[in-house]
Order: structure tokens, then C-alpha cells, then sequence
């Protein structure tokens, strides 16, 4: 299996702060992976990384097979969008173009004119005069016109109203399809990562939390309801995330790879549901209840 990304034990440190500490990682080449965590978590600081654009404090990353940034050649085989979608204000959309033609070995102009065309962008017009739905678009269009292997986005829709978010990710995926491209996406908006994603990175407080195929995570993640007793017999390779409600009538989220006993009512969860199970688990440890304590991973 050819894979995308790959670190072992990557840390990377500013000063005394640790963003990112003992991160192992194997993402598949050509997936559309949501990477998710609270702000702080070390999303912007991992993308860095993959682009080439930070260099680690320990262990190592490859992507593509290679060392980040460690070429021309490597640099025209990822494309990024960094936070706010930035594009130069003074310049027109097709200067955007022009600069992008220059600067990339593999630029695809007829691809860029294409788009630009479909999205309904004036190219006399200048970037600092665009919305941020249309600026979000140009530098999508810029970046994917490297006819890059790998297309990383940190957080390129947050500041969007759905009806621009909605375009920019029905662009994203149209590029999946047409250049069968690998994508990296952070975001904090679930919604619509569980639209689009098909494999899930969980980052927080600088670790991996959950990694995987999104079908995956939903086919072993249950939300399960009954008595103390009836809870407190779980298989013993079911790990427990999260522990809801108190008293006689309770219920687990749990990770089980096998079924689970058919006496408990069981629910699988969405992919939002899980992301959050996690994300609070790392906020809060100890909320795992006395009742789950037997239960191993």
C-alpha cells in the first residue's frame, strides 16, 4: 500500500511548547482525509510539516515517499491552501495565473482557464476586490492547477457562508475526481467533513487520538444502553470512550471490533458523534465512569 503520509515519533517544539509530541501516522495515498481537533490541537503545525514548510524537533515525516520540502520537484508534487485562502489583493485573477504558470513546472493553464471560467471569475478583476467564497476559489484553483499528487487545506472554509463553503467543497471534490488527487482537510466543521471525508485523523493537545477509514469507525463505534450490571459486562476487547448519564439507566459510546453482547440496546454512532466522544476523552479524561473501569482496550 502506498501511502500519502508517514511519521514516526514526529514532535515539533516553540521554545518550551510542545504542538505536536510522538506522532505515528500512515495515511493512504489517494484518500480525502478530515483532519479534526479543538484550536491549539496542532493541526496548522502538522500540515506545516507535510508541506514542508516547518522542520520537525523529533522523529521524522515522509510524504510521498519523500522528505518534505526537500526539492523542486517534491514542492510541485503538493498543492496547499493555507488558513483564510490568502491570494495577493493587488494582483487580477489571471495574473494569479501567470505567477502560477511561472513558478510551477507542471502547471496546467487549461485547467486553470477552465475553472476560473466555470466559477464565473472575471480575470481583469482584482483579488482584493473578490468575496470570500470567490478568493477562497482562486486559491483552490491556483493550487490544484500544479497538477499536484497531494492537496492539503487547512481550515479553507471557515470563515465562509454555507453557500460559499458548499461550492468550494463541490470544486474540492470535483479535482478528487478529474486529477485523482490526494486531499488533507482540517476543519473545525464536522458536517461537512463527514460529506466529503472518507478516512479521519483526530488530533488533540499535539497526539493522535483516532486514525482510520471513516466506514470503519462507524461499523465498530456504538452507543450502548442498559443497567450498571448489564454495562459492566463488556467484552473485554470493547474499550470505552465516553460514559453518559448516572444511575440505574445508563449508556457507553465504546469501540468494539467484534459484536457486542445482544442484550444491550445498541446504536451506531455518526461520524460527528465519534469525533466528539474523542475530543472530549482527551478534555477530560476522568469522565470515563467507575462503572467502565474493568472494561481494557
Amino acid at each position: 500500500m502506498s501511502l500519502a503520509i508517514e511519521a514516526d515519533g514526529l514532535g515539533k517544539r516553540y521554545g518550551r511548547r510542545s504542538a505536536l509530541s510522538g506522532v505515528d501516522l500512515r495515511i493512504p495515498a489517494g484518500r480525502v482525509v478530515g483532519l479534526v481537533g479543538p484550536n491549539g490541537a496542532g493541526k496548522s503545525t502538522l500540515l506545516g510539516l507535510t508541506c514542508g514548510l516547518v522542520e520537525p524537533s523529533e522523529g521524522r515525516i515522509s510524504v510521498l515517499g519523500r522528505r518534505p520540502g526537500s526539492g523542486a520537484e517534491q514542492l510541485a508534487r503538493v498543492g496547499f491552501v493555507a488558513q483564510d485562502t490568502p491570494v495577493y489583493g493587488n494582483l487580477t485573477v489571471a495574473e494569479h495565473l501567470r505567477l502560477g504558470a511561472k513558478l510551477n513546472p507542471r502547471w496546467d493553464q487549461e485547467l486553470a482557464e477552465g475553472r476560473i471560467r466555470q466559477i464565473g471569475l472575471d480575470p481583469g478583476q482584482r483579488a482584493g476586490r473578490l468575496s470570500g467564497g470567490q478568493r477562497a476559489q482562486l486559491a483552490l484553483t491556483v493550487a490544484a492547477a500544479k497538477r499536484p499528487e497531494l492537496l492539503v487545506c487547512d481550515e479553507p472554509v471557515a470563515s465562509l457562508d454555507p453557500l460559499a463553503r458548499r461550492g468550494f467543497l463541490e470544486n474540492l471534490m470535483e479535482f478528487v475526481a478529474d486529477l485523482g488527487v490526494g486531499v488533507v482537510l482540517s476543519s473545525h466543521l464536522l458536517g461537512d467533513l463527514e460529506k466529503v471525508c472518507d478516512y479521519l485523523v483526530v488530533l488533540a493537545d499535539g497526539r493522535i487520538r483516532l486514525t482510520g477509514e471513516a466506514d470503519d469507525l462507524v461499523a465498530m463505534h456504538y452507543r450502548l444502553s442498559g443497567g450498571r450490571e448489564e454495562l459492566a459486562e463488556l467484552p473485554a476487547t470493547a474499550e470505552v470512550i465516553r460514559a453518559e448519564g448516572s444511575g440505574d439507566e445508563s449508556s457507553l459510546i465504546v469501540r468494539s471490533p467484534g459484536p457486542v453482547p445482544y442484550a444491550l440496546r445498541a446504536e451506531h454512532l455518526d461520524l460527528e458523534d465519534i469525533i466528539l466522544a474523542y475530543l472530549e476523552r482527551a478534555a477530560s479524561p476522568s469522565a470515563v465512569s467507575s462503572q467502565s473501569s474493568e472494561v481494557r482496550p
